[in-house]
């Protein structure tokens, strides 16, 4: 694992398998402001 913060970017992939346990986990419910949620948006932010 990536010590530090901002050392790593998140991916698009590994925020969909984030988001893919979040929600089996819960019902198929990814809360608002959760970690997933939160890695979804880093992954969509991340430079290209």
């Amino acid at each position: 694992m990536a010590k530090g913060k901002g050392s790593t970017s998140m991916t698009k992939v590994a925020a969909a398998r984030i988001q893919s346990a979040t929600a089996k986990a819960n019902g198929g419910k990814v809360s608002k402001g959760s970690f997933a949620a939160r890695a979804q948006a880093a992954a969509s932010n991340a430079k290209k």
